[in-house]
């Protein structure tokens, strides 16, 4: 049996990354997405951008059902910062475990920084704006050469 959706509204902006791992751990689209306003926005590792609650939904509900069905994550590093009393953006170094390879092998562990720009309104803090970015440890920037690699480009 599936875990059920959080209800309790966030009453600090601190306590969503937790609240999106065990949105996570329901493996239920709707679950993530209910951290989120009506008309936010995510961008996800790969630069996929989805609009609207239904939009940010679909997508980790096919990825939660498949490939990440048997993943965790693991909140590490996390910083706040309040840009106002009702408005604040939370980062969050992120470790995934557990990924299915397309050959059906367990992948190895990934880390991304998943940044949100976080809400309070009457439902609590909700998310408007998140963007998650893998962590590529030793490189500066990506290079496009037939396909997209992390390079560094400086002396060693």
């Amino acid at each position: 049996m599936a875990a059920p959706i959080p209800t309790d509204p966030l009453t600090r902006p601190e306590d969503f990354p937790a609240a999106f791992i065990a949105a996570w751990e329901t493996r239920r689209g709707d679950a993530i997405a209910a951290l989120f306003t009506e008309d936010a926005d995510f961008v996800n590792v790969t630069g996929l951008w989805w609009h609207g609650r239904a939009a940010i939904a679909k997508p980790h509900e096919y990825a939660l059902k498949s490939f990440f069905s048997e993943t965790t994550l693991r909140a590490g590093r996390t910083e706040t910062r309040h840009l106002g009393p009702d408005v604040a953006v939370v980062r969050c170094r992120l470790t995934l475990a557990g990924q299915t390879a397309p050959d059906g092998s367990t992948a190895g562990d990934r880390q991304t920084i998943l940044t949100a720009v976080l809400q309070r309104g009457p439902d609590g803090w909700l998310a408007v704006s998140t963007q998650n970015t893998d962590v590529v440890p030793g490189k500066e920037t990506h290079l496009n050469a037939g396909t997209l690699t992390a390079v560094d480009y400086r002396q060693r």
